[in-house]
């Protein structure tokens, strides 16, 4: 089995009670990792937590409105006072699939303050030790709605496209200190937002992408994992997760 490095590592993933969130936790916890868990869904997460450590010793279950400046500080010092971050992980993401034409302006706000402005304040303040100690990782779950455009993804694929920019701002200035920053970049995946859809849309979707399906949730977290692990000569990068529906 690949030593990734990981056990006793301490992650903090944020979006954390379900879908793609709860197999990042569910990855990382496998790896040997301590875990902080971020949601606002303080029912799903603890849940969560206490299925995968019943114990509570390696699962930090946390709730914070990522919408809201001064509860992100908060939750990150309260899981600073637990273990230091040496992985980071912004997954929480707010989907709207609304028409440009349609997009209200406190839609607008709430999704990038969701996608994009919290990933920046939780990056900047969790960065801020990672540098102090020389070491650290950063994954930023995007989209490939941020890498093709769609009429009735404004607000979410321009957030994502915002993420993966800001991946590499960060990237950029946290190299001379040990500390990589990554994204992930996955299409569809088979969560239950995904499949509210209804059957007929999924199936025009799947259509799309050449390998004929759409991706698993671990499919993806393992993807994050590979990130976080020792992979210390990759930083600035976006990881294309689409089965080909986006090849360059």
């Amino acid at each position: 089995m690949l030593d990734t490095g990981l056990a006793d590592r301490t992650v903090l993933i944020t979006g954390s009670a379900q879908g793609l969130g709860a197999a990042l936790v569910r990855a990382f916890h496998a790896e040997g990792a301590y875990v902080a868990a971020l949601d606002v869904d303080e029912e799903g997460n603890r849940a969560l937590a206490a299925g995968l450590d019943p114990d509570g010793d390696r699962i930090l279950p946390v709730r914070a409105d990522l919408r809201d400046p001064a509860a992100i500080e908060s939750a990150h010092q309260l899981v600073d006072a637990w273990r230091p971050v040496d992985v980071l992980v912004n997954n929480a993401a707010r989907p709207l699939t609304t028409s440009l034409w349609e997009i209200t302006p406190e839609q607008w706000d709430e999704v990038f303050a969701v996608n994009l402005r919290a990933a920046f304040l939780l990056t900047r303040s969790v960065a801020a030790g990672m540098r102090d100690r020389g070491f650290g990782r950063i994954v930023n779950m995007a989209s490939v709605a941020g890498q093709t455009p769609r009429p009735t993804g404004a607000a979410y694929g321009s957030s994502k496209a915002g993420l993966i920019a800001l991946t590499r701002v960060f990237a950029a200035e946290l190299a001379p200190y040990g500390v990589t920053v990554n994204a992930v970049s996955p299409a569809m995946i088979d969560t239950p937002m995904v499949r509210s859809v209804g059957a007929e849309a999924l199936a025009e979707l799947t259509a799309q992408v050449p390998l004929g399906r759409i991706a698993t949730p671990e499919e993806v977290a393992r993807v994050a994992v590979f990130l976080a692990s020792r992979t210390s000569f990759v930083t600035g990068a976006t990881y294309d997760v689409n089965g080909g529906a986006l090849m360059r």
